[in-house]
């Protein structure tokens, strides 16, 4: 049974009839909508690749207990290989890497 009784007993409705449905739902609720905007991102290139790296190093430290956890049987699994490429990846090399500053201030 739908929510409104007229749309029983009568045809479907035609696509005017869904949108002005649609829009008379819209205005019910026009301001109950509140949008915040997203701050603005004011870290340095450099601090974004080193909170970025540093992200990285902790999701393999993630998935190496995960792999650790894994109980032998599934270690053979697609699941089980992918942990493992994640735990074989070095990741010193990207910690290593201090990139430039820019415009002369390197």
């Amino acid at each position: 049974m739908s929510k409104d009784p007229q749309q029983d007993n009568m045809h479907p409705l035609t696509n005017a009839e869904r949108q002005a449905r649609y829009r008379a739902r819209q205005a019910e609720h026009a301001g109950a909508t509140i949008r915040y905007r997203r701050p603005a991102d004011r870290r340095t290139r450099p601090q974004r690749w080193r909170d970025a790296v540093a992200e990285l190093i902790a999701l393999q430290a993630d998935y190496a207990a995960w792999a650790d956890a894994l109980p032998d049987a599934l270690r053979q699994t697609a699941t089980g290989e992918a942990l493992q490429a994640i735990v074989d990846l070095d990741l010193t090399d990207l910690a290593d890497i201090e990139p430039p500053r820019g415009y002369g201030r390197d």
